[in-house]
């Protein structure tokens, strides 16, 4: 469902050029589940951005669901692989609210029933009807980041780009929002492609990962693998022990 290969992504020029990520490659199967992993600046959130169709100027190649894509996304391409945000709050209009907010995807994309979509797409997040018209500033930050799972899941994608999605939940939210993306995944069959910092995270949603350090990947493993701390990379077991593993 996800192809990546030899992609690089440079910011800046002459002394100021910046090679962000260099030569990152990896596959995602339809229904699987991948995580990338390392420290802040690792190089994560921009080999997301640029599956996203969120960067330009790229290099190398990436294909969805069979078929290469470059920096310009028909409304297609954008319906197939849906993003969610790290920081709920800042993802979502505060003058909108929530109806507002899942129905725009649904105008864009011109697509039909959007009054059923809306009570859908909030039920299969575990909301009600009593959050539909309310402002961001009215819901706790859980409910803020299902607002924004369910404004993804509105187009019905088959991929879910998830970028830090629970770094800014409290551990308790965390665990509720991790449950909700797993059992979306097995429901639906949605493939999720995910970046985070945390290797509990990582290692209970995803199947495989990549840890990425300076815009590499240095070591591709199962999750199996993390969890028996069968790793290859000294850097790899310097944060499972940085994560208590």
């Amino acid at each position: 469902m996800i192809e990546v290969q030899g992609l690089s992504v440079t910011f800046g020029s002459g002394r100021q050029r910046l090679m962000a990520v260099e030569g990152v490659s990896f596959a995602v199967p339809a229904g699987g589940a991948f995580g990338l992993v390392g420290e802040s600046g690792a190089g994560k959130s921009t080999v997301l951005n640029a599956v996203a169709g969120l960067l330009h100027g790229w290099q190398g190649r990436i294909a969805l669901d069979g078929r290469p894509v470059a920096g310009q996304r028909s409304l297609a391409d954008r319906r197939l692989a849906q993003m969610v945000f790290q920081d709920p709050y800042g993802s979502l209009h505060p003058r909108h609210s929530v109806d507002r907010i899942l129905a725009e995807p649904a105008a864009i994309h011109r697509l039909d029933r959007v009054e059923a979509r809306i009570v859908e797409a909030l039920a299969a997040v575990g909301l009600g009807p009593e959050h539909r018209f309310r402002y961001p500033h009215q819901l706790s930050g859980g409910q803020r980041q299902r607002v924004a799972i369910a404004r993804a899941l509105i187009l019905e994608p088959r991929v879910l780009l998830l970028d830090e999605p629970t770094s800014a939940l409290d551990v308790s939210v965390q665990a509720e929002v991790l449950n909700l993306l797993r059992r979306l995944r097995e429901e639906r069959g949605i493939t999720l492609l995910m970046v985070s910092h945390n290797l509990a995270v990582i290692a209970f949603l995803c199947d495989r990962l990549a840890v990425m350090r300076q815009g590499r990947v240095v070591e591709t493993l199962e999750t199996a693998q993390l969890r028996d701390g069968r790793v290859a990379q000294d850097y790899t077991r310097e944060l499972l022990a940085a994560s208590g593993g």
